[in-house]
This record gives C-alpha cells, structure tokens and sequence, in this order.
C-alpha cells in the first residue's frame, strides 16, 4: 500500500498530468473554435460551405487520431510546418474533437424551438440578436451534458500523444513500469490519477448545469443577466426612446383614470352607431394594404391573388376552414414569409424590399420591422421559455428598441398588470397555463406600441375554460385601445362582438368580406353560409359561451 501511495504521489507521474493536461486543453480550445466555424458553415445558407464542412467531418471522424498525431507531427514537417510534439498532439486532438463538437453545436441551435425564433423576428431581432439573446443561451444549457462527456473521451484520448513521444501520464507510467516491474502498482496509481482528472471534469459539468438551471438558480443571476447590454445594433435613438417613454406614462395614468368596467362593442353600439363608425373609420388613413398576394409551396397555391386593406382602427376578423391562407396571409403580412407576387405594404411602406425591387438582407427586413411597428400573437404561444414573463416582455425592448433596463421593465410591469398577470412576472412559460403564457405573449408584442396588431388563431392551443380570458384581454384592446388589429380566428360570436369587418377566405382567396354583423347573420357566399353553420353546430355541442368582463 506505501508502494502505492509512493507512485500517486511520484513527482515524475505528476509532471505527465500536467502534460497531459496540456494536450486535453489545446485539443477542448482548438476543437471548439474549430468547431464553431464547421457548425457555422453547416447552418449557412451557401450549400458550397456546407458541403465542405460536411467533408470535413466524413474524413476526421472517419479515421483514427493516432493516425491524425502522426501525421501532424511527421507529415507536416514535409511542408515545412515542424511543431513541437505537445502542440501536434493539441493540433490533431483539436482537429478530431471538432467535428464531434461542431455536430454538438448545430444539435443545440436546431433544437430550439422554430416557434421562437418566428417569434424573436416578428419582434424585429436581427439574425445576430436572435442568435445572441434566443438561441446560444437555450442551446448552451442543452449542449453542457454533451460537452462535459466529449471532454473526459478528449482527456483519455491525450494518451495516444504517447505515440510521437510527448511525455503524459500513460508514456511515464508505462516508461516507469518497464523500469521496475512493478505493473499492477504503477497502473493502478496511473488509473486512479486519471478518474480523478475525470471526476474533476465530471464535478464542473454539474456546477455549470446547476449554475444554468433556470428553476433552481436566483432570478437575478440567470444567464440572460449575465450578457452585456451595450448591443451595436439596437435601433431606437434617444428621441424615439423618450416618446415611448412619453407614450407608456400616458397610458398608464389613462388606465388608472379609467373605469375597470369594459362593455363589448356588439352590444354597446347600435346599427346607427355601426355605421357612424363604419364612416369615421372609412376616411382614417390606410393602415395595411395587400395587393395581389400571391404564395405558394411548391405545388400547392396557399394564396391566390388576394386582396385586402384595412384602415387605422380598423379590426378586421379573418374567418375560414383550417388551411384557407389565413395564417399565412399573416406571416406575409410581417413579412416571416416570402410570397411569389404581390405587394404588401404596412403604413404606406412597402415591406421585404428596396426601392429599386431587390429583396432585403434578412438583416435589413429585421430593422424594418421594428420601425414599421407590427405586432405579432402566433397560435402556441411562441414565449422564450429561458426567460421569465417580465423578461419576455422587457428583453426586446432593450435588445431591439434600445431602451434601458429600467425603462423597459417598468413598460413590462404595466402590461402585465394590465393582463392580469404582475403576481406571475417572475415566472418561466413552463410554469404558467396556456391562457397565462398567450396573454403575456400578448403584451410583448404589444410593449412597442405597434401601429397594427395581428393575432393568428390566439385562442385555438387552449383549452375551453382558458378561452375567455385570452379573448377578453382583445376584446379589451380593441374597445378600449382603438388598435389596428387582424384576427384569425373560428370564434364567430367574439368576432360579431369586436370586429368592424370579416374577410372569409377559402382555398387562398376572399370569397366573401363585409361589415362584421352583416355577414355574420345574413351571409351572400353559400359557402360561408356552411362555413358558419358548422361553426354554429359545434358550439351547441358544448363550447363556452364567452363571459362578461366586469
């Protein structure tokens, strides 16, 4: 047993573990930087890239390393590139490690839910903010168990630098042991030095994973606090900032002085008053105008030269069977879709492209977003679910309005008090209902105060009992508010209650439009006669009826 103790204590097999270390940290630092530019060019648009990098890793993973650090350290002297034999080892263990941590990388960012990253768009992020405050702190946390047990096979896999004679751990032990005799000694003590390298490893990949779980470490020490906040590319000056600001003060002190007591519109307002309405609304400006639009995937025509314009004020409810266009007609309209022909314009502003007709860089279509001030509300929610409600709110104010943290959370605190939701505001997605998450993806988009809102089938992932209060936080904007705003949506008696105007689509195209009670009671198209029949029939069958907001 001191024969033991002598040999894990043994001055000379420790200087190996320093070499040994050496190597594993040349071959984890190299191998990620490497890997980084394979995962980058596999996820680039340019097949050319791509193509190379998937070469790549075809040859490194598909030969040995001993093969790799003997090539690296006699082959390359031949082209006159002589390197020390520790740096050939750390070159070709970087060079093996990176494939394995390149497909480790993309694993992560494609692992992200595309929901999110629709959502971050539609909320103006540049591809670099996206990829910044969206993707690398949602794929990071995925990618530490993976990286932890690439980076004990890379501390095991440093003992083949024995092969071009660097002095680790293994060559001394095994040099020691043909000088003494003594195997099972030497081999042990040599075997336990490296678990305890490993357990090491073992013993930081959990700490990390602890640090970076969202459900355990303090709110004020999440990772998304951590990243800086001075950010290049946000695109809101001083000016534009204090008028939110401006904006936000206003509100709030409008909704204090105002009465919590809301009476929808269908049944505060006369057929007079419809049409007065109809009239006032008729001379506002035009808000969206969409000429043309025409989109299709592959074979398959999901808009056909449709028509619409909506007015500033204007709610527009968008009625149709399950794969008529109305979801995408939406994306076309934001622009989170490229359409074959036609024009959409937002604002008088003709959005995805420049004046001469090219298409923007997606860079430039994210800026235009956040200028043109469109709001999205998807159908699943769409939160960013490494982040709290208040910080889904607060961060793209911040990271793409420029406004400062205490601006920006004051701005999330007030719409969340305003949904009913400031005693959640700490909350991560995963712990909210569905009715919760939608009405904070609610006031996100509307935290910029965007000139139009749209909301694609907001109440369609939620269960019955949660349907009121996500449609009593709209109706609530559009009576209160006066928002621009286009719904699709199958709720016929909420659409009959707020809407000024009803499209029914069908197969891509507006079969029928007109003043929301008009078409709703008396249709003309037979086919959205049927249409609303069979939404009437299965309401009788056991839909809620929508419940007064008091």
């Amino acid at each position: 047993m001191s024969l033991f103790l002598h040999y894990l204590s043994l001055p000379y097999l420790l200087e190996g573990i320093e070499l040994t270390l050496q190597v594993t940290a040349l071959g984890l630092a190299g191998g990620l930087l490497l890997g980084l530019i394979l995962a980058w060019m596999q996820l680039s648009r340019f097949w050319l890239l791509a193509t190379f990098a998937r070469g790549y890793t075809v040859i490194f993973r598909g030969t040995p390393l001993i093969l790799q650090m003997v090539f690296a350290y006699d082959a390359l002297p031949h082209i006159g590139i002589k390197l020390p034999a520790v740096i050939a080892a750390g070159l070709a263990l970087a060079c093996n490690e990176a494939p394995f941590i390149a497909e480790m990388l993309r694993a992560g960012v494609l692992g992200v839910d595309r929901g999110q990253l629709l959502a971050g768009q539609a909320l103006g992020m540049t591809p670099a903010v996206l990829m910044r405050r969206v993707i690398a702190p949602q794929a990071i946390r995925t990618m530490i168990p993976a990286f932890g047990n690439e980076s004990v096979s890379a501390l095991k896999n440093s003992s083949l630098a024995s092969v071009i004679a660097v002095q680790e751990l293994t060559l001394r032990s095994t040099q020691l042991a043909s000088s003494t005799f003594d195997f099972f000694s030497i081999f042990f003590a040599s075997g336990l030095l490296y678990l305890m390298l490993t357990g090491a490893v073992s013993g930081i990949q959990l700490a990390i994973e602890w640090m970076l779980d969202l459900d355990r470490a303090p709110r004020q020490r999440r990772l998304a606090d951590y990243l800086p906040l001075s950010l290049p590319w946000r695109r809101v000056d001083l000016t534009t900032k204090l008028q939110l600001a401006e904006k936000t003060a206003l509100s709030a002190a409008t909704e204090t002085a105002a009465p919590d007591i809301v009476t929808s519109r269908a049944r505060l307002l006369t057929r007079e008053e419809r049409a007065k309405r109809a009239a006032t609304i008729a001379r506002n400006n035009i808000a969206v105008e969409v000429k043309d639009l025409r989109k299709s995937y592959g074979p398959q025509t999901v808009l056909e030269t449709l028509n619409l314009t909506v007015r500033v004020g204007e709610v527009v409810a968008l009625l149709g069977a399950s794969g008529s266009g109305k979801s995408t007609l939406l994306r076309c309209i934001n622009h989170l879709e490229n359409w074959d022909s036609g024009i959409v314009r937002v604002g008088g502003r003709r959005l995805g492209f420049r004046d001469d007709g090219k298409r923007l860089s997606p860079r430039d279509i994210a800026n235009e977003r956040a200028s043109v001030g469109v709001g999205m509300v998807f159908q699943q929610f769409n939160l960013f679910s490494h982040l709290s409600a208040k910080e889904n709110i607060a961060g793209p104010l911040r990271w793409v309005h420029g406004m400062s943290r205490t601006d920006a959370d004051r701005r999330a605190r007030e719409l969340l008090e305003r949904v009913g939701l400031s005693h959640r505001a700490d909350a991560l997605p995963r712990h909210l209902s569905g009715g919760q998450q939608q009405r904070v993806a609610i006031a996100r988009a509307l935290a910029p105060n965007p000139s139009v809102l749209l909301l694609d089938e907001p109440t369609s992932a939620l269960d019955p009992e949660l349907v009121n209060e996500v449609l009593e936080v709209i109706r609530r904007l559009a009576v209160d508010d006066g928002l621009t705003m286009i719904i699709s949506t199958h709720q016929i008696r909420f659409a009959d209650e707020v809407a000024d105007r009803v499209a029914f689509l069908n197969a891509g195209a507006i079969l029928e439009e007109g003043p929301a009670h008009e078409v709703l009671t008396n249709p003309r198209h037979p086919l959205t006669a049927r249409f609303l029949n069979v939404m009437d029939a299965d309401r009788a069958k056991g839909a809620p009826e929508l419940v007064r907001w008091r």
